[in-house]
């Protein structure tokens, strides 16, 4: 699969001497007719793809199509082709590393527009995570808007707003 971007951190320097924690994670992109199925978070006011990490031998395709199906009950999920990996190197605040190596693998998939009921996990819920069909420049406006004027943006915009400008350029 294609590396997209390699992001690093500001705060990250250098990768010398320093103890790195890798997380694996899938994303999910479902386009129809210049809308894009994705999460608002009302918590950090930001539109970003489903999707989630990965357990240790867990397939990747299987753990997209499950986070699909959980976070926005997407059905009859099908023509899954590899769109690209996104990898970002950022702090690490929890003991025993240094340094973050997430490597988020990208999907394009087909399903039906209409959705059920999800499956949040409670921090989903608790941080007011809702699926949502919205026309791609829209959301890629409200996530710029909240970058530049929000004190409450997740860590992760950056690239969920820079995947967001790649598909929006294929769909042009």
């Amino acid at each position: 699969m294609q590396n997209l971007k390699t992001l690093y951190h500001p705060d990250v320097k250098t990768l010398d001497n320093k103890s790195i924690f890798t997380r694996l994670a899938t994303r999910s992109i479902a386009i129809k007719d210049n809308t894009i199925l994705l999460l608002y978070t009302e918590r950090y006011e930001d539109y970003s793809l489903p999707g989630g990490g990965l357990d240790s031998g867990e397939d990747k395709i299987k753990r997209m199509m499950r986070k699909l199906t959980e976070e926005t009950c997407a059905q009859n999920i099908k023509n899954i082709k590899p769109f690209g990996i996104y990898e970002e190197y950022r702090p690490w605040y929890k003991p025993g590393f240094d340094i973050q190596h997430m490597i988020s693998y990208c999907y394009t998939c087909e399903i039906n527009k209409e959705l059920d009921i999800t499956k949040m996990v409670h921090y989903e819920t608790k941080n007011e995570m809702k699926a949502k069909w919205i026309n791609i420049h829209e959301a890629i406006a409200h996530n710029k808007k909240t970058m530049a004027n929000s004190n409450k943006k997740g860590m992760f915009i950056e690239r969920e707003t820079f995947l967001l400008e790649l598909l929006a350029e294929d769909l042009d």
